[in-house]
């Protein structure tokens, strides 16, 4: 039976590779965090360092400081490494917090209205719409 020696760390253990260093987490809920992993343990749970939410919306993208987070590891969808060669130059352009989130709900307004006008189109036809999951089923 042929063993792979390369990585003798099994599971969630390969996360402490990634102790110290800034990793980006994408949360079921769809926010996605920035920070520095400081503490992992068995069910993958993560402790992050001078956090971020970073809230993109379009071109444009902004921060939200949050400083330690405690991430369940049940909630973690993508977690990933920043390459801090690339973190300099975003095709994105940075704006305050405060236009961010008026983007943002800008944003979810007009879904909700094309949500309404395609129950409304669907009712018409004599169909349901299945009622929103809501984020925490997202992914």
């Amino acid at each position: 039976m042929a063993t792979n020696n390369l990585n003798p760390l099994e599971g969630t253990a390969h996360l402490l590779d990634e102790l110290d260093k800034k990793l980006m987490v994408l949360l079921r809920d769809g926010r996605t965090l920035i920070g520095y992993l400081r503490c992992v343990d068995q069910f993958a749970n993560l402790v992050l360092h001078k956090t971020i939410e970073r809230i993109h919306v379009g071109k444009e993208y902004g921060d939200i400081p949050r400083g330690i987070f405690i991430v369940r590891g049940e909630n973690v969808v993508l977690l990933g490494e920043i390459d801090k060669d690339k973190e300099d130059n975003l095709p994105l352009t940075e704006v305050s917090v405060d236009d961010i989130l008026d983007a943002q709900r800008r944003e979810q307004d007009a879904k909700i209205e094309q949500q309404k006008i395609l129950s409304k189109a669907l009712k018409e036809r004599g169909l349901n719409l299945l009622a929103d999951l809501g984020h925490d089923d997202m992914f």
